[in-house]
């Protein structure tokens, strides 16, 4: 029996490691085609992996990977990664706006170019990306955009602290929202997929430390809730703003205790959830 996503085509902008990489690896199991798009062309003692090690890792879990190193910011070399990967594979079927930048800062202490720096990244960049895609997308039978970006909630308490980076991750969730009924006809899924709890990390790291870690998930339950909304008809699922643990219990998962990074530990919730949900 043909796996749900054999031989389909998946561009995942900051793929090297973290969320992105596991995505990458729960994909290929399926025999994808990968293409690993980040800007880690080489090691960085400071972070894990590159896009060469991932595109190791995606060929021995089963699929296909092009490694290619990828500015978001840059709009040219974005639109011309985008395009040799469709080439490469003979076309494209999903892509993922990974690639994020984060300063948890409040105004007075954000200077413009980190402001510039996350709306860059995050905002524009995956506004560009799915600029870029939508040609190539059209022509998918079962065509998706996945931006990892939160639930839009404007309680002013998701703002203090750190202005600038909410505003760049609701802009991408609001481009989710416009580009969901813009791309309707067309049959093109375009939704937003955030964590209910805190997942580990590079980023984690930098900004809570290993103490911050032992209250996290790994990554692979983004990889998980991602598969499933790709492998879902992209005409019944889209324009949705998704948190991982919940639209999986909505799929019949009951059993989220692997998925911890230290068993038995509290959870913490993640940015911009209220802990109910």
């Amino acid at each position: 029996m043909t796996a749900p996503l054999q031989g389909k085509t998946l561009f995942i902008t900051g793929a090297s490691r973290g969320i992105g990489r596991a995505i990458a690896l729960k994909c290929a199991r399926d025999g994808a085609n990968i293409v690993i798009a980040a800007k880690t062309d080489s090691p960085n003692p400071k972070l894990p992996g590159t896009i060469h090690s991932v595109a190791e890792e995606v060929v021995a879990a089963g699929g296909k990977a092009l490694a290619l190193a990828v500015d978001v910011r840059d709009d040219d070399r974005l639109s011309a990664a985008i395009g040799e990967a469709a080439a490469h594979f003979g076309g494209l079927d999903i892509l993922v706006n990974n690639a994020g930048a984060i300063s948890l800062t409040p105004c007075e202490f954000t200077p413009m170019k980190r402001v510039d720096l996350m709306f860059g990244v995050n905002m524009r960049a995956s506004y560009a990306a799915a600029h870029f895609a939508i040609p190539h997308l059209k022509k998918s039978t079962n065509a998706h955009i996945l931006s990892l970006s939160p639930p839009i909630d404007m309680d002013p308490r998701w703002f203090r602290n750190h202005t600038a980076y909410t505003i760049s991750k609701y802009g991408m969730t609001m481009a989710t929202i416009g580009l969901a009924g813009e791309l309707a006809g067309a049959g093109i899924a375009v939704n937003s997929l955030w964590p209910r709890t805190i997942i580990e990390t590079a980023a984690l790291k930098m900004v809570g430390g290993e103490m911050l870690g032992k209250q996290a998930r790994t990554p692979e339950i983004m990889a998980d809730a991602a598969y499933t909304i790709f492998t879902t008809n992209s005409r019944e699922l889209t324009g949705q703003q998704l948190l991982d643990e919940p639209f999986l219990r909505s799929r019949g998962v009951t059993d989220f205790d692997h998925y911890a990074v230290s068993p038995g530990s509290p959870l913490l919730t993640d940015l911009f959830v209220t802990p109910d949900l």
